[in-house]
């Protein structure tokens, strides 16, 4: 590198893929609900784009984390191998907590027909049902920190949950944390990519290495 060159380094945030979940309940950070057959193959599709396996450019990654939770573990295993690496583990990328977890989310039949979860609702800038947007974007931005000063000049994966990362990326991009759900850019097994020069943010990427591999439908909000 030449003298007074920047170093670049990357931190891509990836989305776990699809989970098993045939109940349709909002899981949150329940236990017990893994990838399906084909989050799976979404998890192996990204690693092998990662990896350069499907034709494309090596990427240059030397840092795995995950969230606890067992369909982000699952997701960064065949990135790990891939790349001959460990993956760690990192609460900072939990998803958000959500008092409807475990439940039905919609007016229909779901958990908004009931009238004693209206009080949940009454401040969607916050949220009142959830963990706070703020401390979300704080843990998040935390951990890519962290990311990028243990991968300087190199590329990071951290697997988290959709809310968390598009929370993540709006904040980074200075933006309101405050959203439509329908309108997040965060697919399943989607990677949302932090580039740095030194300790400067200059850009962030958006790409869905796994795009043949998604659903017709869209996931359960909040997965």
């Amino acid at each position: 590198m030449r003298l007074g060159a920047m170093l670049p380094t990357t931190v891509h945030l990836l989305r776990h893929g699809e989970v098993h979940n045939p109940a349709g309940v909002l899981y949150g950070r329940l236990p017990g609900y893994r990838l399906s057959e084909r989050g799976e193959a979404m998890a192996r599709t990204v690693a092998d784009h990662l990896a350069g396996v499907d034709g494309g450019e090596r990427h240059d990654v030397t840092l795995v984390v995950a969230s606890p939770l067992e369909r982000a573990q699952q997701t960064a295993g065949p990135l790990a191998d891939a790349f001959g690496l460990e993956v760690g583990t990192d609460e900072r990328l939990l998803e958000a907590e959500n008092a409807f977890q475990g439940l039905t989310f919609g007016v229909g039949d779901g958990s908004l027909r009931h009238p004693r979860h209206w009080p949940l609702l009454r401040n969607p800038f916050r949220p009142s049902w959830g963990e706070p947007y703020r401390q979300q974007a704080d843990r998040m931005l935390s951990a890519v920190d962290s990311a990028r000063v243990r991968a300087r000049g190199h590329e990071a994966v951290l697997v988290s949950h959709q809310l968390p990362v598009w929370i993540a990326r709006l904040a980074a991009e200075g933006r309101p944390l405050w959203h439509d759900p329908r309108r997040r850019q965060c697919s399943l097994a989607s990677l949302t990519s932090f580039r740095f020069e030194d300790d400067t943010l200059v850009g962030i990427r958006y790409s869905e290495p796994a795009a043949a591999l998604l659903p017709g439908a869209n996931p359960v909000p909040g997965a």
